[in-house]
């Protein structure tokens, strides 16, 4: 049903003690002791303890964080069959920038990413009751706008493997004075997204540590699996004690194929850090993707937890569009400050 490769990694991130939690749950979910107690004694991968701005975490001992600090040899990277052709990373110089837990190595870079999202359709007054001024929702229809779930899964980065979940916002672009469906056409012409993230879970703790303390986003740590072949995407989100929270079954879109660096893609994120604006931007070198408008056989099931009911306070139901990327590179860049965004939110408070 799941990857037990993947769960395996989340229940040994999360503790021991919730490890408990989370088996006798899972057995009541087709997953018996015995499966559970199996995929523990095969976790063998030792860790190290390394630091994270005043955070210590405990990482894969000899992966990429434990061996590069965030700042790779790209040469040695090139050597791990796994990463695949890593010439886009060498076009994007590192550079040492000053964070609210020091000096970090910038953009973290993804060599290896897959991920799927489904886009939905949710009423307007639902999505401004959980934007905070002065960020407006793109309305592609009257009395409509836009919310992403996005899986994702890094198989191979600067952070080491684990997988992530999104539940955001499609919003306007600061400043903007087009309509609504011009802003959103402009966007899909130029390939540049601006959203607001409301819960963006992770499955090991460097990952939760680097976006709570690094980006003050809505992290926290729970278990997350999801896999891609050549007929389907599944993908499960657990809560924190090992109940089923959401899961994903959807036929796979036709998958095109493109040349690096012919298809690159900027997705914009607006939080406040330390109560003052930013934004981060990701860029993505897509190399295998595919999408399907109005799609048909998606299921998405959701069991009462945290995402499955922010889902429900959004009023999003109704898929527009499902996009598959099997293959994709990303470099994440740290939060830049906006203060043209703090200057409208002063403004509206007059």
């Amino acid at each position: 049903m799941f990857n037990l490769t993947h769960l395996n990694r989340s229940i040994t991130a999360i503790s021991i003690s919730l490890f408990l939690g989370i088996s006798t749950q899972a057995a009541e979910n087709n997953l018996t002791l015995s499966t559970v107690a199996q995929t523990m004694s095969n976790n063998t991968q030792s860790t190290t303890v390394v630091e994270f701005g005043p955070y210590k975490v405990n990482v894969p001992k000899g992966g990429y964080y434990d061996r590069f600090r965030m700042n790779p040899n790209l040469d040695e990277v090139a050597k791990d069959p796994a990463a695949g052709n890593i010439d886009y990373f060498r076009t994007i110089p590192k550079k040492l920038v000053e964070t609210r837990v020091g000096k970090v190595w910038s953009p973290n870079f993804y060599y290896r990413t897959s991920n799927v999202q489904l886009l939905m359709l949710a009423p307007i007054n639902k999505l401004k009751t959980k934007l905070p001024s002065p960020l407006e929702p793109l309305q592609p229809f009257p009395g409509y706008g836009l919310v992403s779930l996005t899986f994702f899964s890094y198989a191979v980065g600067d952070v080491d493997p684990y997988d992530e979940v999104s539940i955001a916002i499609v919003v306007r672009q600061p400043n903007a004075h087009y309509f609504h469906s011009t802003e959103l056409l402009s966007s899909m012409r130029k390939h540049n997204y601006y959203g607001y993230v409301l819960a963006l879970p992770v499955d090991t703790e460097i990952a939760r540590v680097r976006g709570v303390y690094g980006y003050q986003l809505p992290k926290w740590l729970t278990p997350i699996d999801m896999k891609i072949d050549h007929q389907q995407v599944q993908a499960h989100i657990y809560n924190t004690d090992g109940k089923p929270d959401l899961s994903l079954t959807a036929p796979i879109p036709t998958i095109k194929n493109v040349k690096p660096q012919s298809r690159i893609e900027t997705k914009t994120m607006f939080n406040q850090v330390d109560g003052q604006w930013h934004q981060t931007s990701v860029q993505s070198n897509r190399l295998a993707f595919g999408q399907k408008l109005f799609p048909k056989n998606v299921e998405l099931v959701r069991s009462g937890g945290p995402l499955s009911k922010l889902l429900d306070e959004l009023g999003a139901n109704k898929v527009l569009r499902l996009d598959v990327v099997k293959d994709a590179q990303l470099a994440l860049n740290m939060p830049i400050p906006m203060p043209s965004l703090d200057k409208i939110k002063d403004k509206t408070k007059k």
